[in-house]
Formats: structure tokens, sequence, C-alpha cells
């Protein structure tokens, strides 16, 4: 299908993109970014922009604004923000178009927020450089837009930080920032990835809310076809940095006709293709009429007599920081009381709201808070326990359960090779193999997670972020454990990548028996892939049951609230 813009509605349009063109240098050479893209927002719409890592969504974006990159520039094109063209303003003209004429979300508010001004000043500093408010009129108008998007106690609040804020409130707080100057256009990047579904819920009514309020134009960028479902008018594949096909959403969902659009689709997890491949090309294999549903379908784990991790009671208390003359040093409890089992084969996904302790709850199982905090209660790894054990046996048991973190360019050393990378673990724990037979293990855990030879001598940055997954992965598996703990493992990827590093994680377990505790936000994946789901609230579990049932007839609130706030693919 050729790209088409919405039709005409009596609304003139907010934004309009004509052949634009974004260039970059780079070590290879010159590279087009974004090609001869072409869209049209009008007042009150929100347009999705989807595409996997790399397709140029987040660079057009940059384009708008004209904050692209030292080494990119604007090869040609237009873009109009109503009857302006934006590419023929001088810099201190764009300067009034960025915050006043068009606002931006940001994907990670943490690294967008300054961290050393009061969220107050920064919401001033928006309004000061946008619009006539002044004085006392200044600090009510930044009190309003807080209290707007619902930050508790905002009076209060105003003059506190950004580390003093969840990450669902510094997202509001962005969007306070974004929307300060009331902009006709609100470009959104991937605002909801690292929420947890109840947060993002309230993060997309609210952005909702707004928009009906102010009659807002959204580029809403993402990966998620969940949400691009429940809240986009019309929608733009992109790829390669080019527009594939613009229809409305209804029928990009309903009636897909591009060939990518509808890879795209069948990527997403859902509880219908539990056991089925997610990836391109092992779904291209179930395309086959000899393949029969009874094959596909996953079968339950059978739990054996006895489990392969056995978690009792298990607490987590922070240490604060004690005064000078302080003896005791108080605590902050985190994780109370957990009791749960894991075996093998087994998925167990555990679920919760940010800051509940899911993460706490790993990272206590791993050893990896004797410092920081004081951990009681059993873990049972065979006849070990872990939290108890020391020395060679410690050496023993991290060699039995490993992790792979939420995000793999920060769990990998930059400044090693990949090769490196990996015989450092098994150099580490297994000191009993020669480095021969760690080179040849090395290669043969590669090909099993689908990365080339060549990867022992690249260094982390040269990969995409499904292959440092992949890599990291590898390292976790490098040692041979009996349980992996992955912590969000795809929550930063794109449904095309997401699918692949699920696919080989089916792989690995059916092959090894390996014992996966899944933690994620993702309820796709969860419905996907897991035997078992164990719902966590303030630190404590609240709901331990095999997957089918817990989505069928959730037994405790938490859970159902947290169904409930799920966009429906």
């Amino acid at each position: 299908m050729m790209a088409t813009t919405p039709r005409n509605d009596g609304r003139d349009p907010v934004l309009s993109i004509d052949e634009l063109t974004v260039k970059i240098a780079s070590d290879a050479g010159i590279v087009t970014a974004v090609q001869s893209l072409g869209i049209c927002i009008k007042r009150g719409q929100t347009f999705a922009l989807v595409g996997e890592s790399g397709c140029g969504k987040s660079m057009t974006a940059l384009a708008l604004l004209r904050l692209l990159p030292e080494a990119g520039w604007i090869a040609g094109g237009s873009v109009y923000l109503d009857d302006v063209e934006l590419n023929q303003l001088p810099e201190h003209g764009m300067r009034r178009i960025r915050g006043g004429g068009i606002g931006i979300i940001f994907q990670e508010p943490s690294t967008s927020l300054n961290p050393v001004m009061t969220i107050g000043r920064q919401l001033e500093e928006t309004l000061r450089a946008h619009t006539s408010y002044r004085g006392a009129a200044l600090r009510e108008r930044a009190l309003w837009w807080l209290q707007r998007v619902g930050i508790p106690e905002a009076a209060k609040r105003i003059h506190d930080y950004p580390f003093q804020f969840s990450g669902g409130q510094k997202q509001r707080i962005m969007i306070a920032i974004a929307l300060a100057a009331e902009p006709r256009l609100l470009v959104a990047d991937e605002p909801t990835t690292a929420l947890d579904v109840t947060v993002q819920a309230q993060i997309l009514d609210l952005l909702a809310d707004i928009q009906q309020e102010m009659g807002l134009a959204i580029l809403l960028i993402t990966h998620d076809l969940a949400v691009v479902k429940n809240v986009a008018d019309h929608v733009a594949l992109m790829r390669a940095g080019k527009i594939l096909e613009t229809v409305d959403a209804v029928t990009f969902f309903s009636a897909p006709d591009h060939p990518y659009a509808r890879q795209l689709i069948a990527a997403v997890p859902n509880f219908a293709k539990r056991g089925r491949p997610l990836s391109a090309p092992a779904l291209e294999s179930l395309e086959n009429p000899v393949a029969t549903v009874a094959a596909a379908i996953r079968k339950p784990v059978e739990l054996q007599v006895a489990p392969l991790l056995s978690v009792r009671d298990l607490s987590v208390a922070y240490r604060q920081q004690g005064g000078f003359w302080s003896k005791q040093v108080p605590v902050t409890p985190v994780v109370n009381g957990v009791s749960f089992d894991l075996y093998a084969g087994e998925t167990l996904a555990l679920l919760g709201e940010s800051g509940c302790g899911k993460t706490t709850l790993a990272k206590a199982l791993l050893r990896l808070l004797e410092k920081q905090a004081v951990v009681s209660g059993l873990a049972l790894l065979g006849d070990q326990d872990i939290l108890k054990a020391q020395g060679a046996r410690l050496r023993q048991l991290r060699q039995s359960i490993q992790i792979v973190f939420q995000d793999p360019y920060a769990s990998l050393d930059p400044r090693m090779p990949v090769g490196e990378i990996l015989d450092e673990g098994l150099a580490a724990l297994r000191p009993d193999r020669s480095r021969a037979d760690r080179s040849k293990a090395i290669q043969g855990l590669l090909d099993r997670v689908g990365l080339p030879a060549n990867t022992i001598d690249r260094y982390p940055h040269e990969f995409s972020g499904g292959q440092r997954q992949r890599i990291a992965i590898a390292r976790a598996l490098a040692v041979e454990p009996a349980v992996l703990i992955c912590d969000e493992p795809t929550s930063a990827l794109d449904v095309s990548v997401q699918a692949q590093i699920l696919d080989l994680l089916n792989d690995l377990q059916r092959e090894l028996n390996i014992a996966y505790l899944f933690i994620t936000h993702n309820f796709g994946v969860v419905e996907y892939l897991s035997d078992r789901i164990a719902v966590m609230d303030q630190g404590k579990l609240v709901e331990v049951a095999d997957t089918p049932t817990v989505l069928a007839a959730p037994a405790h609130a938490l859970t159902r609230r947290l169904l409930q706030a799920v966009p429906r693919f």
C-alpha cells in the first residue's frame, strides 16, 4: 500500500512533513537515517510512528526540533508547524519553537531532568522562556501544572529534586514541563517503556485527558503495538529510514497490508501463542499446513517432588547512613517474608508494581546486597543455603544461579571485547577448565545464541540492543547454571527483537532444562512464557498460582488491578 496522509476532516494540519531527509556522517561514510519522510498530524489527533530500533523514529523527532547530533544534518524536505517552515528558521527562532510550539517527552526522564535543580525551578524555566507569567503568577502556574499531572502534595514537593520521585512521577513531571507553555504539538518518544502497567495506564490516561482539554496534536513514537492500538488514530510504519505505509489505526491492526506490518503483529506475545515461535524465520516454518495446533501448544511443566530452588521467609532491609555518633544503623524493609519454590524446566514470572521489591529479591538471591542490606531467611539451591555459603561453596553456588539484567549495555564492560567478557566468568567460576577448553566453550555459546564467530573480537558498542542481550545471555549460560534470573530482559527491545530473545529462551530451556525466574511488567511476555505467576505487593508475595488460573481468576485485588491496566492487543 502506498503511504497516504490522513483523510481531510475539516481540521487544518498542525504538523506537515514533506520529503524530509536526514543524513549522518559515520566512519563507514554518509548514512541516510531518514529518507523522503512525509506525515501530516491534525489538531486533536494521535499519530503513531512505529518500527524497529534504529529505523529512524527518534532521529525524525530530533530533526523536527533541530536537535540532531553534530554528525547529522537535514539534507532535504520541509517541516511545517501550522504555516511556519521550521527548516528555514534561524536558531533563535527555533528556540521559541522548542517548548513553545513543540513539546517533547523523552524516553528516560531520569536523564532528561536536571538533577541539581528542583522540579519547580525546571518548570518555571520553561514558563519564563515561553509565557508571560512572572513573579507569584509564575510560581502559581508551575504549581498548577504539578497538580494537573497528579503529583501528590504538589505545594510541598515543588521544592524537591528529581531523585526524590518515582519513575512514574518523574515521567509526569516531564509531561508537565513539556506542556507548560501549551504547545500545539507534543512529541512523545517512548513515554511509557520503562513503566509498569498501572503507571503506564495512568500516564496514557493523563495524556488523553490533556489532549482533549487542549486539542493537542501528538506524535507518539513507540515499539509497543498494544499501546498504539489503544491510543492512536493513525499509524505510520517505518523501516530503514522509510515509511512503508500510513493508514488509520483500525485498518493497520485489522487488515495489515504490508508484509512487515504482518510480521510485527505476529511477533507480539500473548497467551494464544504459547509454545509457538514468534520470530519471523521460525514463523515461516509454521505456515506449512503440515504443522498442527497440537504440536504448537505449550505443555504444562510437570513439577518434580523436590524444587530446584526453595526460598523461605526471605526478608531484605536496606541499611541507611547512620549519624557520626550513631551506634545503630537504621534499616528500611523492602522484601518481607517471601517464600516460593522454583522447579527445573519451569518459568516462574514475578510481577508487581515498580518499587515492590522484585529486583531487590533477585539481587538478594545472588548475594549482591552484602554491604547495602540486611538479608535473612533461607534460600536452598539443592541442599545448599545460598544466603549462608562462603568461600569455595559460594563460588560453586554462583555457578548454578546467574542473572540477565534489563540493560545489557550497562551490564557489559565497554572496555572489554566480548570474548574476554565471556571468558571472565568462566575463568572465575570454572578454574578447572583450561584456556583452550574455555575458548571452545565460548565459540559454542555464541553459536547457541545465534551470534557470528567474530563476535569475540568486537566490543559491546558494535552490536544492536538485541545482540547485546544475546551476549548477556551467553555470559550467564557460560557457567552452565541451573537457575537463570531474567530481570526485565526484553523491556528495552522492540517487538521483533523481543520475539527472537523469547524464542531463544524457550529453546535453551527445552535443551538445558533451565529454571527461569522471570521478572517483568510486560503481561504479553508473561502470558506467552510463564508456567506460574507470583505477584508481589509492598515486599510480600500476595498470590502464586499457575498462569492460566491467575489470568482467568485472579485472587488478589492487586492482580486484578494489574490485569485491568494491561493495554490489550
